[in-house]
């Protein structure tokens, strides 16, 4: 299987994941294939794969330049396999956040509208996604608390 394939199958494979935190977030289908470890075992699935592919290939520590600097970082990503490594990181850290936004927003009460959209920023930003809901939340929980 090729990067090209990998980076396709994966960007397109989390959409439905998203579209079911999204619209279906308490079907029982949403809680056995996002809610479950389902998601993130087919990613961590597909970023072992690339990483044992970058061992194979034997120039894992001779590119792993990720604290070095920003140069460093940028001759590091401009390998296909590291960006593909990388991105695939984003996709199942993402996932992770959304599905942690959607459980929580359950347990607080959070009104669903504010969910989507703290839903599909995460989808594309990360941390933005995040820190969105984190301030929603803090008016539906009452409480400001960095351990929950």
């Amino acid at each position: 299987m090729s990067y090209e394939n990998i980076y396709l199958i994966a960007n397109w494979g989390v959409i439905p994941f998203w579209l079911l935190l999204i619209i279906l977030p308490n079907h029982t289908v949403t809680n056995f294939f996002v809610q479950s470890v389902i998601a993130p075992l087919i990613l961590a699935s597909a970023y072992a794969f690339v990483a044992y592919d970058i061992f194979l290939k034997g120039n894992m520590l001779d590119s792993f330049e990720l604290y070095s600097g920003l140069d460093g970082l940028y001759s590091m990503f401009a390998s296909e396999t590291f960006l593909l490594l990388f991105w695939i990181h984003f996709l199942a850290i993402s996932l992770f956040l959304g599905t942690w936004i959607s459980r929580d927003s359950k347990k607080y009460m959070v009104p669903r509208f504010f969910v989507i959209i703290s839903l599909i920023l995460t989808y594309f930003t990360g941390p933005v996604g995040l820190l969105i809901y984190w301030f929603f939340r803090i008016f539906f929980a009452k409480k400001i608390s960095f351990n929950d």
